[in-house]
């Protein structure tokens, strides 16, 4: 009884934390704000910690710790030492707070993974945790196609920059509160939308989307080819390059893993779609305006940064050189400071509290300023054995390693979606692969 409790809260948090930022952007703009929204914005934090007693709790017997568990309790180890030592010590300048949420954040895919660990899930439930994740997907996808195209950005500056600026403490100037990655920037004043949908964000609706796809029964349930074209499309509508690549890696494990000739089709049709889509979004996508403030801020960034094409399928676009530019930033910060700056000294943690960012964006080098190359080098530890021991899960394996992957451009484990619902999959398989595989978990994937 207590398993099955606990695995319904992983239900509710799948549903949950895709709605969570726009329901936090909605009681923002009803006047709850401050220390009571905060108080609100932790529900998931605080079913995610009783989830993990409850499953412990039902536990009987002597419990066997794998090397995959050691690896991640010893980078919990590595947290909570950095989280005690003096920033002064270190070099780094975060306040209490700022260490606070930079702890709450980095241990969130641990806390999930020891959640997953304790359910002893069969393959039966796996599978309609595995469905309730395609359907949150295609609520999510269909808000945000009818988002993108019916709702005026107008309306988001509105309703949600509040949330980002007042209650999150994330100044965004060049569209009036809200995320740049709202739009893209085709150059020359002329903008379109991304699809942002319930995450108010392309990144994390597109990696949301990224392992729906990845877990679809497409050839198990008549549903599914439909479910699959719609996420898909929307996952297109994000413009989210490295999601696209990621889908594709997940594709090419699974063809790998089940030596299978069909995933690898797929694999090539969505390449090949994703770069005909990205190539001409700008003779289709819905198009939008900046107001006269933000096309001033435009104009300053243009002149402050070095000239990129705004060719979407160029190497040498912008955002790519962004992300590239940012990745060698933080590796040369790590390893020119190796024993790391302490908690709250890199990424959206630093920023929300005043702090100069050390280290941005990567997932890898956000860890090895805040815990040094040591403590980065063992995450990456256990995520590569996570990932060995996924090998017989072909689906799950290919969920992981794309994930992974998207690690290496952006802070992964800060999408709370991904980082609950992923790694507490991933923990739920070191229990044992057989239990997964059993009662036909192996068929909920997209190939």
């Amino acid at each position: 009884m207590t398993w099955r409790r606990t695995t319904w809260a992983l239900h509710v948090l799948v549903v949950g934390l895709a709605l969570h930022n726009l329901v936090m952007a909605q009681l923002w703009r009803w006047g709850v704000r401050g220390n009571a929204l905060s108080a609100v914005a932790a529900w998931k934090d605080v079913l995610l910690v009783v989830a993990l007693v409850l499953a412990w709790s039902g536990r009987r017997g002597a419990i066997a710790f794998s090397l995959v568990d050691r690896l991640a309790l010893l980078f919990t180890a590595f947290l909570v030492v950095y989280a005690v030592v003096p920033q002064h010590l270190l070099g780094g300048g975060a306040t209490h707070k700022g260490v606070l949420y930079a702890l709450r954040h980095d241990l969130l895919p641990v806390e999930a993974y020891f959640l997953g660990r304790g359910l002893w899930a069969s393959g039966l439930e796996t599978s309609r945790v595995c469905r309730t994740i395609a359907w949150t997907a295609a609520g999510v996808a269909a808000f945000g196609l009818l988002d993108v195209y019916l709702v005026p950005l107008t309306f988001w500056r509105h309703e949600a920059a509040g949330w980002f600026r007042d209650q999150l403490g994330l100044h965004y100037f060049g569209l009036s509160g809200l995320p740049e990655n709202f739009i893209y920037n085709a150059g020359n004043n002329v903008i379109f939308r991304r699809l942002t949908s319930t995450f108010l964000s392309p990144l994390a609706t597109g990696y949301l989307l990224v392992v729906a796809l990845l877990v679809l029964p497409l050839r198990a349930r008549r549903w599914a080819p439909a479910v699959a074209l719609l996420v898909f499309a929307a996952l297109l509508w994000t413009h989210t390059r490295a999601a696209l690549i990621a889908l594709v890696l997940g594709l090419l494990v699974i063809a790998l893993l089940r030596r299978a000739p069909f995933p690898l089709a797929l694999a090539i049709v969505v390449a090949v779609v994703s770069v005909a889509f990205v190539k001409e979004y700008t003779h289709f996508g819905p198009r939008t305006r900046f107001t006269k403030q933000e096309q001033i801020e435009q104009e300053k960034n243009a002149r402050a940064s070095a000239p990129a094409t705004n060719d979407a399928t160029s190497a040498r676009d912008s955002s790519l050189t962004e992300h590239a530019s940012s990745l060698r930033a933080g590796a040369r910060t790590v390893l020119h400071h190796p024993w790391g700056y302490g908690l709250g000294n890199s990424g959206v943690t630093a920023e929300r509290t005043g702090v100069k960012v050390k280290a941005g964006e990567s997932t890898y080098t956000e860890l090895g300023v805040e815990v040094g190359l040591a403590g980065a080098l063992v995450f990456v530890a256990w995520s590569l054995a996570l990932l060995w021991r996924l090998r017989r899960l072909p689906w799950l394996c290919a969920v992981f390693a794309a994930v992974l992957f998207l690690g290496l451009q952006t802070d992964i484990i800060g999408v709370p979606w991904i980082a609950v619902v992923v790694w507490a999959l991933a923990g739920a398989s070191a229990v044992g692969p057989r239990l997964l595989q059993r009662d036909g978990a192996e068929s909920a994937t997209f190939a």
